[in-house]
């Protein structure tokens, strides 16, 4: 009889993680896509409404900066939101793609401070912990007047 339940055991125990991975899986997605809303409600609070304290609501409880043109902090983020605010009031960044891996959430960005320019093609790198945004590194790429070839950067 033994050995006619340690089959049965063994299979509900597979069954069992088999359904807690699956659980994990969702759970590690849905914290992935929160991360997304979380980086692209960021950004559009940011960037383009130009409102630091409501962007700062998705940073957690440090912030580093890798741009090496922008300082750490909450008041180095305020302090490059007043500067566009200042002198590029118009300046839009629309959102190309983003893509998510884990805790890190990458965006491909058409950024335009002066309407009517071509402005720059971006590579915004995030990374979040507990949902919250800690660190940001960025890449960022002038847009050509003569480029080499037809494709576009976008």
């Amino acid at each position: 009889m033994k050995s006619f339940l340690r089959p049965r055991t063994a299979v509900a125990a597979l069954l069992l993680a088999l359904a807690s991975s699956s659980a994990m899986a969702a759970t590690s997605e849905a914290q992935q896509e929160a991360n997304r809303k979380a980086v692209l409600a960021f950004y559009d609070k940011g960037l383009n409404q130009k409102d630091a304290d409501a962007a700062l609501a998705y940073v957690g409880n440090r912030y580093v900066q890798h741009n090496p043109g922008a300082a750490d902090g909450p008041e180095g983020f305020r302090k490059f939101i007043g500067f566009l605010r200042e002198k590029f009031p118009n300046s839009h960044s629309e959102i190309k793609r983003s893509f998510v891996d884990g805790d890190y959430v990458i965006l491909h960005v058409h950024a335009v401070r002066e309407p009517g320019t071509r402005g720059n093609a971006i590579v915004d790198i995030f990374k979040l912990e507990d949902g919250k945004i800690v660190e940001h590194w960025d890449v960022v790429q002038p847009i050509p007047e003569s480029p080499a070839n037809g494709n576009t950067m976008f």
